[in-house]
């Protein structure tokens, strides 16, 4: 019996943990500067029951997938490329890191002069925050792949575009799953903070209105969004990608 099956899994309690502690903590304020999680309940029964809520949300969502999978296109286009030529990498790499060292919403003022208030701007934040990321582990993940399979392809006579396709491809899919999880966290992380400066919907504008006007349920109500869909995201789709092809990679 190993000491992982003796330790016990206390995960399911977290948020049960997390709800009690909140409840007792807002016993001691007035519901309108900590509202209790009942009074959150009860906002978002109200958003859900008046539609509003799936307008926002709709809005987030459209940001979220044009400016995130705007980023995976160019990315995997940067990421191979800095893999497979030594001087294209050498050019791009200090520009990724360059670029990822800024925080992306400081890119929210120069997006709304160019492109106005609207979701053009937040898009451009959001393709901002995920494509540096997600293209420097791209280029790590081509730059690993092991150099005896890819001469044992060129002894066999493939061609360029068939290492690509047959070798390159395949196995960087690890490194790509896991730029996706990087990229979409980043996204996600932008998408909130550029809507809270500049738009007139989404999650973020709710979290942000909430706040001006004193509303505490629906603050708190859009940060649990935000978290709720983050963790699906990451547990629902970018684990799950990820632990398949690591387990395929050491197979």
């Amino acid at each position: 019996m190993t000491v992982r099956a003796l330790t016990p899994n206390w995960g399911w309690a977290a948020l049960p943990a997390l709800f009690i502690a909140w409840a007792a903590v807002a016993s001691g304020f007035p519901a309108y500067i900590l509202p209790p999680p009942w009074d959150v309940a009860v906002e978002g029964w109200q958003w859900l029951a008046s539609g509003r809520l799936w307008q926002h949300l709709g809005a987030s969502l459209f940001e979220e997938l044009l400016g995130f999978g705007t980023a995976v296109l160019v990315a995997a286009i940067l990421g191979v490329a800095g893999g497979l030529n030594a001087g294209f990498r050498a050019f791009a790499t200090p520009l990724n890191n360059l670029f990822m060292a800024i925080p992306p919403v400081a890119w929210a003022p120069l997006t709304m002069i160019v492109f106005g208030l609207g979701y053009p701007a937040i898009v451009a934040v959001i393709f901002i925050a995920a494509v540096f990321p997600m293209a420097l582990t791209l280029q790590a993940g081509v730059q690993g792949i092991r150099l005896g399979e890819v001469r044992a392809a060129r002894i066999l006579g493939a061609t360029r575009l068939q290492l690509l396709a047959h070798v390159y491809l395949p196995a960087s899919l690890p490194a790509l799953t896991t730029a996706l999880r990087v990229g979409f966290s980043q996204a996600w992380r932008a998408l909130v903070a550029a809507e809270m400066i500049g738009a007139s919907r989404g999650i973020g504008w709710m979290v942000s209105t909430g706040g001006q006007t004193g509303n505490g349920s629906q603050v708190l109500f859009g940060i649990a969004l935000i978290g709720a869909f983050a963790w699906l995201a990451e547990n629902l789709v970018f684990r799950r990608l990820e632990g398949h092809y690591r387990a395929w990679r050491q197979a």
